[in-house]
């Protein structure tokens, strides 16, 4: 199956080397889920671990896994930092890539997800080394890769790159992931060159929130929703053009709804119509209803985006590499 996986992959036009197609058919992926896997022969993402939170964490599609191995330019006994576990699988073929003499260090902030990774981790026979750990964790593991990293793969969209990542990479080498909110966000290769960091733009895609606390928020949150609204703005703005008016009054209230107050009433299934209507975040949205109702149908179409899965039987050939297009709308 995964040798089909990657004939229809190649045929799409993503590039897989021989390294890399060696290492996805020697690594069986049900070795990290307990979930069905007909997603991912069909080139999508397939869930790895469901939260006790009742939020599904998964294992990329196949055709972004090895879109990121590719532009990682993994070589052998190089050591590499994952931020963010995929359940352990991505970690195993980096390890397959690195060898012997290389090491694959995952840091994981949640520990449901790290006990999986972990447990699913321990029936697999490393090439080299895998550690797993968590973010200001100080232990010997993570402290002994601080400053001879060759490469940082982010698994989870983030806007910023995280301060201590700047201590771990050394010269010459990189960090890779996707940068932006929670709708879309750039692949963005940001490589390190005479101590200065030096981004290289690879295209859309759609990853999760690396946080998996954002996966889970209250939809009027306040804070969420500004940086939804933020999101969405910036990519339909780049398809239709929006007159400067609307663009400020969008502003004002992106900074409206961040200045309320963090101890704002939760609404759920059980709320009447009455404390809907009444909640801030509801009646702030409302005041501004003259000029904010057209462009609502455009916030919540572009909110709900297609994954293109190139290495589908039933996706019809086209060549995704190009241009990078994760996410068709």
């Amino acid at each position: 199956m995964m040798e089909d996986l990657i004939g229809r992959l190649r045929e799409s036009g993503i590039p897989i080397n021989k390294d890399i197609a060696n290492a996805m058919e020697s690594i069986d992926p049900a070795q990290f889920t307990d979930f069905d896997l007909e997603d991912f022969w069909c080139d999508r993402p397939v869930p790895f671990i469901e939260l006790e939170s009742g939020v599904s964490r998964t294992i990329s599609a196949p055709h972004m896994i090895v879109t990121l191995l590719h532009h990682l330019e993994v070589k052998e006994g190089q050591n590499i930092v994952i931020l963010g576990s995929k359940g352990g699988y991505l970690a195993a073929l980096l390890d397959f890539l690195v060898g012997t003499r290389g090491s694959v260090i995952i840091s994981e902030s949640d520990s449901e997800i790290r006990s999986h990774t972990e447990s699913k981790l321990a029936g697999y026979r490393c090439k080299g080394e895998i550690h797993i750990t968590y973010p200001g964790d100080g232990s010997g593991d993570r402290e002994r890769f601080y400053g001879v990293v060759d490469r940082v793969l982010i698994t989870g969209s983030i806007r910023e790159l995280p301060e201590e990542v700047d201590k771990l990479v050394q010269e010459g080498g990189f960090v890779l992931g996707p940068f932006g909110g929670k709708i879309h966000q750039r692949l963005v290769k940001r490589e390190l060159q005479g101590g200065n960091w030096f981004d290289t733009d690879l295209g859309g895609v759609v990853f999760g929130p690396m946080d998996v606390t954002d996966s889970n928020g209250n939809p009027l949150d306040p804070i969420s929703l500004s940086w939804h609204i933020e999101d969405s703005f910036e990519f339909i703005s780049g398809i239709f053009e929006v007159d400067g008016d609307t663009r400020q009054r969008l502003k004002e209230l992106v900074t409206s709804l961040r200045e309320m107050p963090a101890d704002l009433p939760v609404l759920d299934e059980f709320s009447s119509e009455e404390e809907i209507l009444e909640h801030p975040v509801v009646d702030l949205l409302l005041s501004e209803i003259d000029w904010l109702g057209p462009l609502w149908p455009l916030f919540s179409e572009y909110l709900s985006l297609d994954i293109a899965s190139p290495g589908s039987p039933e996706e019809e050939s086209a060549n995704l590499f190009g241009g990078h297009e994760d996410l068709i709308p």
